[in-house]
C-alpha cells in the first residue's frame, strides 16, 4: 500500500476527474438549442432525456461525451499512478461530478453513462455483465430505469463471483462496486417509487403520453 505522502502527491487526478465529470454536456446541449433541458421531459440532464427532447444525434453525442468524461480521467489516473486507490478515487470523483455538478448547484444526472465509462478500465467484466443485464431488462420491460437498476446490482454481484472464482478478494474493488450500485439506486429512488405504484413511464412512446420513458 502506498504511503500517505505518495497518495497526496498523486491525488491531483482525483480533483481533475471531478471537474471533468462535472461538465454538464446534456445541459450545454440544451443551451445550444435555446432551452433548459431541466425544464423538459423528465428534467434530467442525462443522455436519455436529451435524446427524447432534442433527438437522436444530440442524444447519442451527449451519451458518448458522458461516457468519455468517466473513462478519460480514470485512464489518466492509471497512466500517472500505480495506486489502485487513486484509480478508484478518480472513478468515484468523475461519477460524483456528473451526479452533483458544481455548475448546476450540485444537482446533476443519474450517472449511468459516466459510471460505465469510469468502471471500464477497473472492472471490465462487471461492465460487460451490467450492460448485458441492462439490455435484457430493457427489452423485456421497456423501463430504462429498471434496466439501470438491474445493471447497478449486477456490478457488485459480478465482482463477488469473480472473487470466488479467483479465490482472492480485492476489498477496494468490492467497495467501489458497492458504492456504484448504491449510488445508482439512490439516484433512481423516484423511479423506484413510480415503479412500485405502477406509474413509471416506458420507452417507445411519445413524451407526455402514458408509457413514455422518464429517467
Amino acid at each position: 500500500m502506498p504511503d500517505f505522502a505518495t497518495l497526496i502527491r498523486d491525488a491531483w487526478p482525483v480533483l481533475l476527474a471531478y471537474v471533468v465529470g462535472a461538465t454538464p454536456f446534456g445541459f450545454l446541449a440544451g443551451k445550444l438549442r435555446g432551452i433548459d433541458i431541466r425544464q423538459h421531459g423528465s428534467g434530467n440532464i442525462g443522455a436519455t432525456n436529451v435524446l427524447r427532447t432534442l433527438g437522436k444525434p444530440v442524444g447519442i453525442t451527449v451519451l458518448a461525451l458522458d461516457v468519455l468524461k468517466g473513462l478519460l480521467p480514470v485512464l489518466l489516473a492509471k497512466s500517472v499512478s500505480d495506486s489502485s486507490i487513486i484509480h478508484i478515487a478518480s472513478a468515484m470523483a468523475a461519477i460524483l461530478g456528473h451526479n452533483y455538478t458544481f455548475w448546476l448547484g450540485f444537482k446533476g444526472g443519474k450517472g449511468i453513462a459516466t459510471t460505465a465509462g469510469a468502471i471500464l478500465p477497473i472492472m471490465p467484466y462487471a461492465l460487460i455483465a451490467a450492460v448485458t443485464g441492462f439490455l435484457i431488462v430493457l427489452k423485456a420491460s421497456r423501463y430504462v430505469s429498471l434496466g439501470s437498476i438491474a445493471a447497478a446490482i449486477i456490478i457488485p454481484v459480478t465482482i463477488v463471483v469473480e472473487s470466488l472464482i479467483r479465490g482472492s478478494w480485492d476489498w477496494y474493488i468490492l467497495g467501489f462496486a458497492l458504492f456504484v450500485c448504491l449510488l445508482a439506486i439512490w439516484k433512481h429512488r423516484a423511479n423506484i417509487q413510480r415503479l412500485c405504484r405502477g406509474e413509471e413511464n416506458r420507452t417507445g412512446k411519445k413524451p407526455g403520453t402514458p408509457g413514455t420513458n422518464a429517467v
